[in-house]
């Protein structure tokens, strides 16, 4: 059995280090999830996409890191997480720069792809190195709320980001600009506290694998198909049950296994179930209202692409806030299903907000856009800052690898689901709004405002009844226990 090593005298001074260096590989991988959104129109021109392909730039990222999250973090486990964090970034560098270097389209949807494996590896390693090294409460509490910040906040960031450099560079550098990211975390990589990893994959479940992956592809790609193709599509329905179909397979091989690849006591757990259906319910809420606040600002307010991006750096700063400043000071003093439920409200109340927008609305950016950006990034902020540290209570070490993916995973279905939903939502009411003011004066862009509020309401629902689940069922009392970490401190 292995023993916990002692921490030497500098060790301290040395864990704080591993924190800037994981959370630059999670910005990294976050970004990439929505800096190429903006840039889209330019890479489609210069690359001569079809609109009916230009999808796969975002969706062959999304189905790769999405599917292989699971299988991603049973390897990290197998290798150790300090060096599955660096294969990460060594494969991740290459495939970006690939990308940004593609000249024609096969290649960029390839590069993309490659992206996504690669970050299905990273981003369970990244979660991990944090559980294994914050150990004690406190700690853990301050760590996670910058690494919450960092990430939340990086994808309103990955918009800004992608107007800028489209407008002052070009579109292919939303994907160089991960080459010197990487190359400054493997710098970093020495300050990382080794691990030791933990089982191997030699035992690996193969039909998990296979049930897992296939499914929650299908289930990512068939939401992303939702939106153009209609919900009644036969080819988006066959995508979508096939894909519950296989994860409730997924479920009855693991509840039988010996080696299963994802432990159902980690999704049963009264904690970290709270965790993740409130997480999966922000996502859901929350990359719909960055889609319609990025469509509303350039199509109906005619912002450029970089306006556009900053309006969402309210959103991003306050994010940041919202997870290193309040999250830290109140999560040793409130309950945690209390402060992920008030968390929810807030982003609720930024969502009411903007459901009162109409076309002629005055003072749009203080009155309406300002309050809802600070809002919704203080609640993101907040929820991600406890979710992050809930999901890893009473949690084995040799499990944190798997746990991660498991908690990355749902963060990407509920973005997949919350985009086609929201988007398809918005698309529907809008088309019926034309179809009965066919003759009214500027009826597309007071149809088009329809919709996104119509919408906004939904994801208003979503989150208050998502608020009102944790704060009634979910452990109030419990306080967030930290894993045992095994480290090797030699490097």
């Amino acid at each position: 059995m292995q023993q916990e090593t002692s921490a030497p005298p500098t060790q301290p001074a040395k864990r704080w280090w591993t924190l800037p260096v994981v959370s630059l590989a999670q910005l990294m991988v976050v970004l990439d999830a929505t800096i190429v959104n903006i840039a889209l129109p330019s890479a489609q021109q210069d690359l001569g996409m079809t609109d009916a392909d230009r999808h796969w730039v975002i969706t062959a990222y999304a189905l790769a890191f999405g599917g292989l999250l699971l299988v991603g973090g049973r390897a990290s486990s197998a290798l150790g997480h300090r060096r599955s964090f660096a294969i990460g970034l060594v494969g991740f560098a290459p495939a970006s720069a690939l990308g940004g270097a593609a000249n024609n389209a096969s290649t960029l949807f390839a590069a993309r792809a490659t992206q996504g494996v690669f970050a299905a590896l990273l981003a369970p390693a990244v979660l991990s190195l944090l559980i294994l090294t914050f150990t004690d409460g406190r700690e853990r509490g301050k760590a996670f709320g910058v690494f919450a910040g960092v990430g939340a906040g990086g994808a309103a960031l990955g918009v800004v980001a992608g107007g800028l450099l489209t407008e002052y560079a070009n579109w292919r550098w939303c994907l160089y600009i991960n080459v010197p990211m990487a190359a400054i975390a493997l710098i970093g990589l020495p300050l990382i506290l080794r691990d030791r990893p933990s089982g191997n994959l030699r035992h690996l479940d193969v039909p998990g694998v296979l049930l897992s992956a296939t499914g929650l592809v299908s289930l990512v790609y068939g939401f992303t198909r939702a939106e153009p193709q209609g919900w009644d599509d036969p080819k988006v329905l066959a995508l979508l049950i096939g894909g519950f179909i296989l994860l409730g397979l997924f479920v009855l091989v693991e509840a039988k296994s010996q080696h299963p690849l994802l432990p159902l006591h980690i999704l049963v757990h009264r904690a970290r179930g709270a965790a993740f259906v409130s997480v999966c319910v922000m996502f859901i809420a929350m990359f719909g209202f960055y889609l319609f606040v990025s469509y509303y600002t350039q199509t109906i307010l005619a912002y450029s692409p970089v306006k556009a991006g900053m309006t969402l750096l309210v959103n991003a700063v306050s994010t940041t806030v919202g997870a290193m400043v309040i999250a830290g000071k109140l999560h040793r003093r409130v309950a945690p299903n209390i402060l992920i439920a008030g968390s929810l409200l807030s982003s609720a109340a930024g969502m009411l907000i903007l459901t009162q927008l109409e076309v002629d609305s005055s003072h749009v950016f203080l009155a309406y856009l300002t309050p809802s950006m600070i809002l919704t990034g203080i609640g993101l902020g907040c929820l991600l800052a406890t979710a992050t540290n809930m999901a890893t209570v009473e949690l084995n070490p040799a499990e944190a690898g798997v746990a991660s993916a498991a908690y990355n995973t749902v963060q990407q279905v509920g973005a997949a689901f919350g985009t086609a939903l929201l988007n398809s939502l918005a698309t529907s009411v809008t088309t019926w709004y034309l179809k009965d003011h066919a003759n009214r004066p500027e009826a597309g862009n007071v149809g088009t405002v329809h919709g996104y509020t119509v919408a906004l309401w939904a994801a208003f629902g979503i989150l208050l009844g998502g608020a009102l689940v944790v704060g009634l069922f979910s452990p109030g009392g419990q306080r967030t226990t930290p894993s045992a970490a095994v480290l090797n401190t030699s490097n």
